[in-house]
């Protein structure tokens, strides 16, 4: 090893003995090997009503050269609010290049929590259900699941000739949380029932800008694809949407992929995920006609 890498991991081992002093079941090891942490940080740690969850990875290079490589978790953190506080700690890493910034991070955070509190009317007590998905920021993502169900809302069911449809959607941040709100939801006989339970979700990737993503049609040709490109359209994120079709024995055609899409938009709505119905048709008709001025294009 070299003698720099040797200084930098003494470094690290010692700034991470006094995070776990200082902050104690808050601070949490993921791979120890990998130096992958979590902390949950409040704005009140008796009382709290706004929580969010900082996951870290210290490369080789930190604190010398390289900042740690983070992800913040919160279902409440989204926007102008979510880039203000990353903004807030690139800017007390660039103050302190060279020196170790966990603990000003960490402090930073509980500050933007306690003024949210102090601004805001008291709301539910924000509940931690993300996950560390990062090993390596430059090769792979590590999924490591911390094992809490989302909360699961359900829509308003659309029937037609005998079949009925209705939307399912749950917050998610790991592919865990997707197997997890699937096993609650065929818990309900009602559900499990179902002709096709078919799904999709979009989960960002912070570090990476990317998004993990995937679909089901559960014998319902194309029809996981048809949500998944709907939830792309949207631009919607960290969100499970699972629509249950149940057959009444007479042929739909077409207009049952029309339902199963409604049914999404509707709770995607309704959950603020994304604008009201006017403002999604319109997004959905100007994607229509992108596709189809580039089929023109194209012969």
């Amino acid at each position: 090893m070299a003698e720099g890498d040797a200084g930098s991991d003494q470094r690290q081992n010692e700034e991470i003995e006094a995070m776990a002093a200082i902050y104690g079941e808050e601070w949490c090891v993921i791979d120890d090997c990998a130096k992958i942490f979590c902390i949950r940080i409040s704005d009140d740690i008796d009382d709290p009503k706004w929580t969010l969850c900082l996951q870290l990875m210290l490369p080789n290079e930190y604190p010398g050269t390289a900042p740690p490589v983070y992800q913040l978790n919160a279902p409440w953190l989204k926007g102008q609010e979510r880039a203000d506080l990353s903004n807030s700690l690139e800017e007390i890493y660039i103050q302190n290049i060279g020196e170790s910034i966990l603990y000003l991070w960490v402090e930073k955070i509980r500050d933007v929590l306690i003024q949210k509190s102090q601004m805001t009317e008291p709301g539910r007590t924000e509940t931690l259900f993300e996950c560390e998905n990062f090993k390596d920021k430059i090769q792979f993502f590590k999924f490591i699941e911390i094992e809490e169900l989302p909360p699961i809302d359900h829509g308003i069911p659309i029937t037609d000739r005998r079949s009925t449809f209705q939307a399912h959607l749950a917050p998610v941040v790991c592919p865990k949380q997707v197997k997890m709100v699937l096993a609650k939801l065929y818990e309900n006989k009602k559900i499990a029932s179902a002709t096709h339970n078919i799904y999709a979700y979009r989960i960002y990737c912070e570090d990476k800008q990317t998004f993990l993503q995937d679909c089901e049609d559960d014998g319902e040709t194309a029809a996981g694809g048809r949500l998944l490109h709907l939830m792309e359209i949207l631009n919607v994120r960290n969100v499970m949407v699972v629509v249950s079709r149940w057959y009444g024995g007479i042929l739909l055609g077409p207009d049952r992929f029309k339902h199963i899409n409604n049914c999404a938009r509707n709770i995607l709505v309704e959950r603020n995920y994304t604008n009201s119905p006017e403002e999604s048709s319109k997004a959905l008709g100007k994607n229509k006609k992108v596709r189809k001025d580039k089929k023109r294009s194209e012969h």
